[in-house]
């Protein structure tokens, strides 16, 4: 037998064919049985799931020592990991990214209503034998791996605007990584949703729609902080469609205010990568595919990788979004009112949480809508269309945290929902921080209930 390195077997660790796990009691008695899922870690300890109170863990409990034998699924190869348990963890980036992965074994096996995640328990690799035998032919590796994410980096590396950038993001994943479903999203703080700023492959956008933390591959992915790969379809987390509750608020949140999600009705391949930049999370990037086992771990780690570079250039640009001049906006004379085109609209907004309702229908609501009943209001009173990211932050109304409040995002998440749903109202920017805001068909406001 051969000793290995951990990462040879990273293929036996996707879920595919259970483990066989063998323990010993404390009077030398053995027990072999199968386990669910064999996690990997980092390059010396792999997470068990623990699942029931059974005579492995028992033995477990008794004499930490234990030996796994996993099978590569495309080769039929047997490895045999010797493990030394260290802990258990309950909670958690790995507790949440097995539970994850156990729900899509689960139902594609069949019994979801048997498998159930108690906890993570984390092994000591001690060694890995390659076991003899008379394997298949390996498999043709993946090429070219470090050039596709060269030059993913360099289609993101020349956008030098937030719009530009989502919209390399989504074409490198498509072209670069044929990708054919994703989305991205950007957390609001305030609420603790992301809201979808970009997507492709759906009937739909989904432009505005919203995911609360914690809420299915998406939302736990940007709870833990941590990638969150299926291999299969599964119902036992809701993924495929995330499931929100109505605004509080009762009479005063109007209905009909959700954006649909545009995830794909049967999923059976998903991964979520949290966006993260100076410790902050600032959204998630997700894809999703039809096909079973479509993401493998160095499609992960690829996009885990493009993930960091696109929340740094995201942190950036929203530090320096704001123009140079630092003097508060001047007033200005009334603009002339532009050619109008396609009936008159009647604006509503409710104050309680911002929804704007154009001739009765849904439009966009938080920050994003306060900031287009002020654009509004501003062009009726004075005659204003010329605007500044930095009079926006200043504006008390709005309500924007001091600390990463994404406005670059949010007016950009209102510019296409304009585009797609009411383009009688648009948003175009002028320059650096700057922006023009027309409206091409009379505009009646009204300003609904508090």
């Amino acid at each position: 037998m051969d000793t290995v390195d951990l990462a040879e077997v990273r293929p036996c660790l996707e879920g595919v064919i259970p483990a066989i796990m063998a323990t010993c009691s404390a009077d030398g008695t053995p027990n072999v049985a199968y386990i669910s899922q064999v996690f990997f870690v980092d390059e010396r300890h792999v997470a068990l799931s623990f699942q029931f109170f059974n005579k492995t863990r028992q033995n477990l409990m008794a004499k930490p020592r234990s030996t796994v034998l996993l099978l590569h699924p495309l080769t039929a190869r047997f490895y045999r990991l010797h493990l030394r348990y260290l802990r258990t963890e309950e909670t958690g980036a790995v507790f949440e990214s097995m539970k994850a992965q156990l729900a899509s074994i689960a139902s594609h096996s069949g019994m979801s209503g048997v498998f159930r995640l108690l906890g993570s328990d984390i092994h000591e690799v001690i060694e890995v034998e390659r076991v003899d035998g008379d394997p298949l032919p390996e498999p043709l590796a993946r090429r070219g791996m470090l050039g596709l994410l060269r030059r993913s980096s360099a289609r993101l590396a020349h956008c030098d605007s937030l719009e530009n950038l989502l919209d390399a993001t989504m074409a490198t994943l498509g072209q670069d990584l044929d990708i054919d479903h994703a989305m991205l999203l950007i957390l609001d703080p305030a609420t603790e949703r992301l809201y979808t700023v970009a997507s492709r492959g759906y009937p739909w956008s989904g432009v505005g729609s919203e995911i609360a933390l914690g809420d299915g591959v998406i939302g736990v992915a940007a709870r833990e902080r941590t990638p969150v790969r299926i291999m299969h379809m599964t119902s036992a987390y809701l993924y495929s469609r995330a499931m929100r509750e109505s605004l509080p608020g009762g009479a005063a949140a109007q209905p009909g205010t959700d954006i649909p999600y545009p995830g794909l009705s049967e999923p059976h391949s998903q991964l979520a990568v949290p966006l993260l930049s100076g410790g902050r999370l600032l959204g998630v990037l997700f894809v999703e595919s039809p096909q079973d086992m479509r993401f493998g771990f160095e499609d992960e780690d690829l996009l885990v990788t493009l993930a960091g570079q696109l929340a740094a250039a995201i942190n950036l640009m929203q530090e320096s979004a704001d123009p140079p001049a630092m003097q508060a906006p001047q007033p200005v004379d009334a603009a002339p009112v532009p050619s109008r085109v396609g009936p008159a609209l009647r604006v509503r907004h409710y104050r309680s949480n911002h929804s704007v309702f154009v001739n009765h229908t849904y439009l966009i609501k938080g920050v994003a809508g306060a900031i287009l009943w002020k654009l509004l209001q501003d062009r009726q009173r004075v005659g204003r269309s010329e605007f500044t990211n930095r009079e926006l932050r200043l504006d008390p109304a709005l309500r924007l945290p001091d600390v990463a409040d994404n406005l670059e995002a949010r007016l950009l998440l209102l510019q296409r929902r304009l585009g797609e749903q009411c383009p009688q109202l648009r948003i175009q920017k002028t320059g650096r921080g700057c922006f023009r805001f027309e409206a091409l068909a009379p505009v009646t406001l009204e300003d609904g209930a508090a």
